[in-house]
Parts: C-alpha cells; sequence; structure tokens
C-alpha cells in the first residue's frame, strides 16, 4: 500500500493571507500527479509572526473554507496551519482537511519562547491520529521536533510522522539531525515540510523539507529553492521491516500525565 506524498516548500508573503492562498492555489495546481496529501508549511498564510491580533480568523472562514475547497477539488488530504482565533484565545492551529470535508485540528504544543509565541499563543494539550487511506498519521509543529516524548510511537501507533515548520537557517541543522532521528527512534516514515526565503523580522530560511524511511535513509531532501516535490511512501516495506525488527517491543512502557 503506497501513499503519495507532495510537500510544498516555499517563500511566504510576510503578514498577507490572500497573497499565500493565491500562491498555494496555484502551486498545488500545477502538481502533475495525484498526490494522497498535500503539505504545507507552518503558518502557510502569513509566516511566523506574532501579530496575532491582527490576522487571525476565526474557525471556519476564510482559510478554513479555502482548505475545504482545495481538498474536495484536488482529492487530497491538505495539512497546514494558521493562526485561529477561538473564545479570545490565539493558537497556532494545524487543520488536516479531507476531500469530503471531514476534518481535523492540532493545536501546537511546544510554543518557541525565544520569539515569545508562548506569549502570544496558546499551547495545546493533545496530541492528534489521522487514519487515512489505510495508514495512520500524526502531524506535529515546528518546535515539537525537538520534544521526542510528545512524538514517540508507543505501540506503533502511527506510520508517518509529519512535521510542518518555519525554521530558519541559524538552527537547521537541528532540524536535518531530528528529522532523521524520530524515523529511527519510532519505526517510521517522517516527512518535514519547511519554508524558504526570508521573513518580514529578517530571518533566513533554506528549506531543507525532506522525508525519511524507517531506517533514517533519505527518500528526499532540498536545501534552498522553492519546489513541489512528490514522493512515494510504501506501507508493505514498513510493516516487512516492523516485523523482521521489531524494536518497539522494547520500548520503555510510560504515559504522559
Amino acid at each position: 500500500m503506497k501513499l503519495h506524498l507532495a510537500l510544498l516548500q516555499s517563500d511566504l508573503h510576510w503578514q498577507n493571507p490572500t497573497a499565500n492562498l493565491a500562491m498555494f492555489e496555484e502551486k498545488i495546481w500545477q502538481i502533475k500527479q495525484q498526490p494522497d496529501i498535500i503539505i504545507l508549511p507552518e503558518m502557510f498564510t502569513t509566516g511566523f509572526t506574532m501579530e496575532a491580533k491582527n490576522l487571525a480568523e476565526p474557525m471556519n472562514l476564510t482559510t478554513f473554507k479555502w482548505l475545504k475547497q482545495q481538498a474536495a477539488q484536488t482529492q487530497a488530504a491538505l495539512v497546514g496551519s494558521y493562526i485561529v482565533v477561538e473564545n479570545g484565545a490565539y493558537f497556532n492551529r494545524l487543520i488536516w482537511m479531507q476531500p469530503d470535508g471531514q476534518y481535523y485540528t492540532y493545536d501546537k504544543r511546544h510554543l518557541f519562547r525565544m520569539a515569545d509565541e508562548h506569549r502570544t499563543y496558546t499551547a495545546g494539550s493533545q496530541n492528534i491520529l489521522i487514519e487515512w487511506k489505510g495508514w495512520r498519521i500524526r502531524p506535529l509543529i515546528c518546535y515539537d521536533l525537538r520534544f521526542p516524548v510528545w512524538s514517540r510511537n508507543v505501540g506503533n501507533a502511527y506510520d508517518l510522522l509529519i512535521y510542518i515548520a518555519n525554521w530558519p537557517v541559524p538552527r537547521v541543522n537541528a532540524w536535518d539531525t531530528l528529522l532523521q532521528a524520530r524515523a529511527i527512534e519510532n519505526l517510521a516514515y517522517v516527512a518535514g515540510v519547511n519554508r524558504v526565503g526570508t521573513d518580514g523580522k529578517g530571518l533566513n530560511y533554506c528549506g531543507n523539507s525532506a522525508v525519511y524511511d524507517f531506517k533514517g535513509n533519505t527518500l528526499y531532501y532540498r536545501p534552498e529553492a522553492e519546489e513541489t516535490a512528490l514522493v512515494t511512501i510504501d506501507k508493505a516495506a514498513l510493516d516487512d521491516f516492523r516485523q523482521k525488527f521489531p524494536v518497539y517491543l522494547d520500548a520503555d512502557s510510560f504515559h504522559l500525565l
């Protein structure tokens, strides 16, 4: 059973949702093969900004409806995060949108305090697990990558781990290293989609979007340039390796408080 991923590594228009939605719509319609999942970067409508008060949207408004429309038209699941306001609180919220309109939400758990994200946004408290086309998938956001307990694959709960990010150049070595480590330690495929370009604060991003298999082998890796990549992953290969090399049976048992 194979899954076709479309990774959209892109520059972003700073704090301009209208321009970003138009840009990504064009990129999506240029995808030449049918994907099963289209992966967008973190805060794909604005860039990584703390201007939540001016840029947040309620659920079921412009970006949510755009995701719903794109999923229906492409017959693929779309995943990305944007700024949502709910009950007076702001969230860096990931939306997983399916073609039939069914969706899941994940609020970023680990907020990047070095940029005061923890002073602007409210942290999430729940992981999500999505079943899609015979795969079990866990999507997470950027800084979550640094915290392996949050992504621990207890009992092979998921087959694919997705990270969407705005991860800047000065710390990109951690991005590269930890994505690969998450794949090896969790015996799962890992896909990471990061942005490129320079944001409104002068931070530079080099992309390095990647897909790693369950052994940590590189299936895709792209620095610097804007690119829409199509990568196919194979569940039969994953299941076979898990059977032959069942590391998960020796994993420590724990639960999060």
